[in-house]
């Protein structure tokens, strides 16, 4: 059963202009947000726009959209909620992002931002589990890195692999910070500090676990060059 306007104005003032504003919609960060609200919004999104997006949701999150929107997928280990149609249809030489992932662990965040990508509309190319530990396993796939037109490096520890990858290939790197690490990564300050620090110049940092914020982003650097 459908919400009126009022019931969804009680908690929730949607921004159904952002997408002509700036190339991409108002996306649903569900956590802390009860299921209910999140099926609310995200059904009133879909209907006005056609497509839908919520972050950080769970399966209590999912169980409730799925009431109302059928046709939604559950990515759980990005904690994503897709509903519909990419934003867009990319042509065959469409420029391409590639996720690169410094370890395992930190797949949910470089998932996060693959998913968000393609989402968008973007093919993606993921590169997992390339760390500095075991460098020669980054410079298997540099080919890779060097034909993309941005590149997201996600990892956690110390957060050294930007800084590599950053002197190694000419597209714009996006670092992610990950809370993955012992005790004295501080749940990813480590990471984050040693990101914004890096001698590779021209790197940018978003905040850390934020693989949603680096595909965003991305997101804007490709319709540039699409364009």
């Amino acid at each position: 059963m459908k919400k009126s306007a009022s019931e969804i104005d009680s908690f929730a003032n949607l921004d159904h202009e952002r997408l002509a504003r700036n190339g991409l919609p108002e996306v649903v960060y569900a956590e802390s947000k009860t299921p209910e609200q999140v099926a609310i919004i995200l059904a009133a999104l879909y209907e006005k726009a056609g497509t839908a997006l919520a972050t950080r949701a769970d399966a209590r999150h999912f169980a409730a959209v799925q009431e109302r929107l059928p046709n939604a997928h559950h990515h759980a280990l990005a904690r994503l909620i897709t509903v519909g149609e990419p934003l867009r249809q990319p042509a065959a030489d469409a420029p391409y992002a590639a996720v690169v992932c410094a370890g395992t662990s930190d797949l949910p965040v470089a998932e996060e931002a693959a998913i968000t990508l393609e989402w968008a509309g973007w093919p993606v190319r993921r590169i997992s589990d390339v760390g500095v530990a075991g460098i020669h396993r980054l410079f298997a796939v540099e080919d890779a890195l060097r034909e993309a037109a941005v590149c997201i490096v996600v990892a956690g520890m110390e957060g050294a692999l930007p800084s590599v990858v950053g002197g190694r290939i000419p597209a714009p790197i996006i670092a992610v910070p990950t809370s993955v690490g012992y005790g004295a990564n501080f749940g990813g300050l480590s990471a984050l500090l040693g990101m914004l620090t890096a001698c590779a110049p021209g790197i940018t940092v978003v905040n850390i676990d934020n693989g949603f914020g680096a595909a965003a982003a991305a997101h804007r650097i490709l319709r540039l060059l699409a364009a």
